[in-house]
């Protein structure tokens, strides 16, 4: 449907007036709008190649400076900004810091390989053959686990194996290592049975498991069983009363640790650190996050 206005306009590639039915036409015909768009296409190509050559000529300029920020000697030596600046803290890149910006001498980039040490190859450290091996059921006996859990676990944590005349070996050391880490604290003797948390507590099984999760109680595995801690189980549910010096406080627990209540939590969290509620306070096991936030050490 053709509009009923006619508007005199003048052509933007031609220059002629003529007619045009709608405020948008910008061309007296097809012809000059084809030209037009083909100047345009052109136009953008050749800014695209003046780019190109403005980035070029830039990092030749770079190359020819006397002093760099920390990014343009990244660039330079074609490594990370991450890198320079951990150098620079370092002091192997000398730098100067004015008030907002650090520079860096092209003399002392220079001087680095002038000075450089002797290069040595690296010579890859040579792990030792691992030749004791448990099979799969004696992983089953020793540990009593099921034999699909072996399976499981030993992929999530990478457990070397190997298969032999139809029967699949375990690394003894990984093996060993692996339930160690889950061993159960040895001063905890009593234990509640899941059965016993049902009858006593009323609970159901869901129930448990959550209440365990949420309140990091410690626990073990024979067979099938489950065992959880009773100390542990008695102070959540309010039946004893904890020992002071067994937790920290979360107030404690931050100002010892220089920790913010988020960083606290994340550890306490995924490192399974047990805890308890009292009222509206959390109180931490002072034991256990000593053993975790304690300064390394080689023995």
């Amino acid at each position: 449907m053709s509009s009923n206005i006619e508007i005199q306009k003048k052509c933007k590639w031609c220059g002629q007036i003529f007619i045009a039915r709608k405020t948008s036409t910008n061309y007296c015909s097809h012809k000059c709008n084809n030209a037009a768009y083909k100047e345009r296409i052109r136009q953008e190509r050749i800014a695209t190649y003046q780019k190109e050559i403005s980035i070029n000529t830039e990092e030749t300029s770079i190359e020819n400076k006397e002093f760099y920020t920390p990014p343009e000697v990244a660039k330079l030596l074609g490594i990370s900004r991450a890198s320079i600046y951990r150098y620079m803290a370092e002091n192997i890149i000398k730098a100067v810091q004015f008030k907002g910006k650090t520079l860096v001498r092209r003399k002392d980039i220079e001087l680095l390989f002038e000075n450089a040490a002797e290069y040595k190859k690296r010579i890859p450290i040579e792990k030792a053959p691992i030749t004791d091996f448990y099979t799969t059921a004696e992983v089953k006996e020793k540990y009593h686990v099921n034999e699909s859990w072996i399976f499981v676990i030993a992929k999530k944590h990478n457990i070397p194996r190997t298969f032999n005349r139809g029967k699949t070996y375990w690394s003894k050391k990984h093996i060993d290592a692996y339930f160690a880490k889950k061993a159960p604290d040895p001063d905890i003797t009593e234990w509640y049975s899941t059965q016993e948390m049902q009858e006593k507590f009323g609970m159901t099984l869901s129930a448990i498991y959550t209440f365990a999760y949420k309140n990091a109680i410690p626990k073990k595995k024979e067979g099938i069983m489950v065992y959880y801690s009773k100390k542990h189980v008695d102070i959540a549910k309010g039946i004893a009363k904890p020992e002071e010096t067994m937790y920290y406080t979360v107030a404690e627990a931050m100002e010892k640790f220089n920790l913010t209540r988020d960083q606290l939590y994340h550890y306490v969290k995924w490192h399974h650190i047990s805890k308890i509620k009292k009222g509206k306070y959390t109180f931490i096991s002072r034991a256990e996050l000593d053993k975790l936030l304690a300064p390394p050490k080689i023995e």
